[in-house]
């Protein structure tokens, strides 16, 4: 028994859930939980469904603790969490979009990635309905004098994912901001239904392509889990090199597109060549630039050799030094500082209420690395604790980056250390059964649910972003801020459009 909640003592887990237990619970125990959510005892790190039961996956902090709570829904209804537990609100409104579940006591009862352009409503429902007919989006009000708002997107200058964020402003200052998201949905999880493993493991890894080796982990660790497989050593070695290979790319990139957006291209140039270096390493290491769809179900597609293991070490050496010398002229240039720091600041009550993830939990205080705290093989060997800032603002944003990018660097060096020979894939029986995997991507935490048949085919599977529970939070960043500030504050979160979209 999983001691995750006294709540849950006297239950018995779902025997076909792994790795983290799954309780089927009763309404009155599904309602204590939101207590323990609202009160902050617990996090929410998703809130998803199938037609006839909702699932929410709890985190608790302190041990560390995760588990997945069902309720049954035969009436097609339940208690919103959102009703105590706002973090919950985005998930809810999916939820009556894709599966057609009604969240009783929701608070917001907008569409949210439903835009009415559909060709059918509740697409993941028993019963999907007819398309809907698309209508205006009704935007919160807000009342005060000399009040104007500016609609931004949802297309934007520049080569970026649709987003619409329509702010209202006193003079410069923004008084509120607030997005509408779902231009990209594209029908993931309805695609997922009835696929093989092979193919499923393909559409996982392109949810955002940019964390393809963390959506790849995640999706594998979820199949090995539910198929009760352990890749080989070697294999979980190489993935963590991967994804460690995806984090530095992805940071260093960060870095200098934060720093163009305050009007500092050289750090934003410099960043690039060195973005660039890891890329083709990887390309180099993989055959692809991204190592998309090189970790797979059972272990990994590639198997280096020493030599260009070696190659890959000398790179490590070298862009160490070369990273310093930017993180010396960024925290060198009072110009600069004078943009990020104080700017965009997060509540750390806040982030820790939305359990947010990644750079922006980090930077707000929030101490959660799902390498940490969850601790997957091969990080529990390698000594591993999270980089953490306590100022919210993008200052403090871009410094959990340059430490990850420290920390990435040192893991590299490590894993090339100690990789340990042997083969890097097994085969994976085809078996009936429910996983959970987690792997932590450049933006934090991804997680993947899934429900195979005996086929091994799937059934339900639930691809959740970091992006989910910090897309939220740049509105309340963003708040007191200068209209003009508002691309720092939205490149120092770099929220995934695609990611959250599905």
């Amino acid at each position: 028994m999983d001691p995750l909640l006294s709540r849950l003592a006297g239950l018995s887990p779902e025997p076909d859930h792994r790795p983290w237990p799954r309780y089927r619970v009763d309404v009155g125990l599904w309602l204590r939980l939101r207590e323990d959510l609202a009160a902050g005892r617990l996090d929410l790190l998703a809130e998803f469904a199938e037609p006839e039961e909702v699932h929410a996956v709890l985190f608790r902090p302190s041990p560390p603790g995760l588990a997945v709570a069902s309720l049954p829904c035969p009436d097609g209804r339940f208690p919103a969490l959102a009703a105590l537990h706002l973090p919950a609100v985005r998930f809810e409104r999916a939820i009556r979009d894709l599966v057609g579940l009604e969240p009783e006591g929701l608070p917001d009862r907008r569409p949210w990635l439903d835009h009415g352009r559909w060709p059918l409503t509740r697409p993941l429902a028993s019963a999907p309905g007819p398309a809907a007919d698309a209508a205006d989006y009704p935007f919160l009000p807000v009342e005060g004098e000399g009040l104007h708002q500016i609609p931004v997107g949802p297309i934007h200058a520049g080569i970026i994912e649709p987003g619409h964020f329509r702010f209202t402003a006193a003079g410069e200052t923004v008084v509120r901001l607030e997005e509408r998201l779902g231009w990209v949905h594209k029908g993931i999880e309805a695609r997922l239904r009835g696929t093989g493993i092979d193919d499923a493991a393909r559409i996982v890894a392109r949810v955002s392509g940019d964390s393809t080796v963390a959506w790849s982990w995640a999706f594998a660790r979820a199949v090995e889990a539910a198929c009760g497989v352990e890749p080989p050593p070697r294999a979980e070695w190489l993935r963590a090199l991967l994804l460690e290979l995806e984090r530095l790319a992805n940071h260093i990139g960060d870095i200098g597109a934060i720093c163009n957006d305050a009007a500092f291209r050289l750090i934003h140039a410099h960043c690039g060549i060195l973005r660039e270096r890891v890329r083709r390493a990887t390309a180099e290491l993989t055959g692809h630039r991204f190592a998309m769809d090189r970790v797979v179900p059972g272990g990994v597609r590639i198997d280096p050799d020493a030599a260009a293991l070696a190659r890959l070490r000398r790179l490590a050496d070298e862009l160490g030094p070369a990273f310093e010398e930017i993180v010396a002229a960024y925290d060198d240039t009072p110009s600069l500082l004078d943009r990020t720091a104080g700017t965009g600041r997060l509540d750390p009550a806040l982030a820790r209420r939305f359990a947010a993830g990644g750079h922006v939990g980090r930077a707000s205080g929030r101490a959660f690395d799902s390498r940490a705290q969850l601790a997957p093989s091969p990080y529990d060997a390698l000594g591993f604790s999270p980089a953490l800032r306590e100022a919210g603002d993008v200052d403090a944003r871009v410094w959990v980056r340059i430490d990850e990018v420290r920390e990435s660097l040192r893991l590299i060096a490590a894993i090339l250390d100690g990789l340990p020979g042997g083969p890097v894939r097994v085969e994976v029986p085809r078996r009936a059964g429910c996983g959970l995997g987690i792997a932590e991507s450049f933006r934090g935490e991804v997680l993947v649910w899934l429900r195979l048949d005996a086929e091994g085919r799937v059934v339900r599977c639930h691809p959740r972003d970091p992006s989910w529970l910090q897309w939220p939070l740049l509105e309340a960043a963003i708040e007191g801020n200068i209209v003009a500030d508002f691309p720092l504050c939205n490149k120092s979160f770099n929220c995934s459009y695609s990611g959250h979209d599905l």
